[in-house]
């Protein structure tokens, strides 16, 4: 069963590698990735909004629940074991300031993929975004 459905920008280079990394490490399918970029997005997901989850990462448990941010990453990772690494990122002190640095990178994740791959944007993108293998997707 999919214990998380996670909303991402196929459009965004550094967020489709993110998603790539979750789906091979995601051995018991808990996740499913749905690109926000796809045609016919809002159709089959009225409830989110395109431009609130590109403005900020959505993820969204069976219940209807909606979790945003570096919430959706550390949940997404630790779902396949890796919560650690961004648990640090939620404690109390830390969560206001890497909240507002996430704010920051979301604005401006075009560019900073820009700098880190070359590429602002995946020119290429079919259906399941960028370098994500469609046979390998779990957005069915």
């Amino acid at each position: 069963m999919t214990e998380l459905t996670l909303y991402y920008d196929g459009q965004c280079p550094l967020c489709v590698a993110e998603v790539t990394q979750l789906m091979k490490r995601d051995k018991g399918q808990k996740m499913r990735m749905v690109d926000i970029q796809e045609p016919g997005f809002t159709e089959r997901y009225p409830h989110i909004d395109p431009q609130a989850a590109s403005d900020i990462l959505h993820a969204e448990y069976p219940d209807g629940r909606i979790i945003l941010g570096l919430d959706v990453a550390h949940k997404a990772w630790g779902l396949v074991g890796k919560g650690y690494l961004y648990a640090p990122l939620r404690w109390p002190v830390i969560r206001w300031f890497a909240d507002k640095a996430y704010l920051w990178f979301a604005r401006n994740r075009y560019k900073v993929s820009g700098w880190l791959t070359g590429r602002e944007r995946c020119d290429t993108c079919g259906p399941k975004g960028c370098s994500i293998d469609s046979a390998s997707s779990n957005d069915k």
